[in-house]
């Protein structure tokens, strides 16, 4: 059967009301054929509106017999359709679960109006609330203990300077560097908890340069790790904090090198992604930052964890990377999300891109 080929003469314009919707529209003539995809739908079927237009639906969701029966019997009823939990496999291979939402219309030679729900997105929405009420109340909890251990320190390490001065024996000096030693280790720990409350300082900003700052300080330390580039170079320039990124991105990519133990690939990748839903706040564009490794992956037991402050899945680690990493992140409207197994541990870094007035 040869391929059906895109009409020229099919346009968006009569649909283009629908561009702001959070939800993802498709619309679809009498003959099951695509005429129009909206924004947030080339987001959750990770295609474009221009290789779907004048092509039919199955090309899209695949041969779902469910499906393809309630759209058939909507158009010959004129009735709508509401699918729950229903399993269909995009472009790509991946399959998703989705609530579908059937409405009859005639505009433009539409005749059937699709609105998909993914339901992974609606439990990421819920998990990331309560996530983040959690990790609010752990670094409340982390600074103040911060503000409490940091005074006292001083007066250790004051107090074993003072008796090393008056020790006459060289040997007893070695009990006193020790404490000191560890006073000074324990007040650059405490200070690291501290210094991401820091005032912002916001400027326009090429995120690549950000990229490349951070993939020259990972191989500086870690000259084995190969580091690919993805970059998409028409993104916008986005309104942030510069050191603020840089210290983000490159506490994720130093936390990669390590879990390779420093031979392995890890993939800078910058993207651009429209009408996306953080803290239940809509964005119709963000960056979307990911650092890719091809390590072995993020344990099971902390996998929902690994941004609490002193949680760590790797030995002597101090589990303040992370945590630090998604504060500076938070503060610029943005998430941090994390897909991890053996081989593939990716994580997506969101920042919205505000429009300029």
């Amino acid at each position: 059967m040869l391929p059906v080929m895109a009409d020229p003469s099919l346009s968006s314009e009569p649909f283009a009301g629908l561009d702001l919707l959070s939800s993802a529209v498709v619309l679809v003539d009498a003959g099951l054929v695509i005429r129009y995809l909206n924004p947030s739908a080339e987001n959750l079927f990770a295609i474009s509106q221009r290789k779907l237009v004048g092509h039919p639906l199955r090309n899209l969701l695949g041969d779902s017999s469910t499906l393809g029966n309630a759209l058939r019997n909507a158009l010959s009823t004129n009735w709508g359709y509401t699918g729950q939990d229903l399993k269909v496999q995009i472009p790509g291979g991946a399959r998703i679960n989705i609530d579908c939402t059937v409405s009859p219309v005639d505009a433009a030679g539409a005749r059937l109006l699709l609105e998909f729900r993914p339901i992974d997105a609606q439990l990421r929405v819920a998990r990331e609330e309560l996530l983040l009420h959690q990790q609010q109340a752990s670094r409340e909890l982390i600074r103040n203990l911060a503000h409490e251990i940091k005074n006292p320190l001083g007066g250790i390490r004051g107090s074993a300077q003072l008796l090393q001065s008056e020790l006459s024996d060289p040997q007893l000096h070695e009990y006193t560097e020790v404490i000191i030693a560890e006073a000074d280790r324990l007040q650059d720990l405490m200070s690291r908890l501290l210094t991401s409350h820091k005032a912002a300082r916001p400027a326009m900003l090429n995120i690549h340069d950000v990229l490349e700052r951070v993939r020259r300080l990972i191989l500086a330390e870690f000259p084995d790790i190969a580091i690919s580039r993805d970059y998409d170079t028409s993104l916008p320039e986005p309104t942030a904090d510069r050191e603020q990124l840089i210290q983000a991105l490159l506490n994720i990519a130093r936390n990669a090198a390590q879990a390779l133990e420093g031979k392995g690939e890890i993939v800078l990748r910058s993207r651009v992604a429209r009408q996306v839903t953080i803290a239940k706040r809509r964005f119709k564009m963000a960056l979307e930052l990911q650092v890719v490794d091809n390590g072995p992956g993020i344990p099971e037991e902390i996998r929902d964890k690994i941004f609490y402050p002193l949680v760590s899945g790797r030995d002597g680690g101090s589990g303040l990377g992370l945590s630090l990493a998604q504060n500076f992140i938070e503060r610029h409207q943005g998430m941090i999300e994390v897909d991890s197994r053996p081989g593939r541990t990716c994580f997506t870094v969101l920042i919205p891109i505000t429009e300029r007035t």
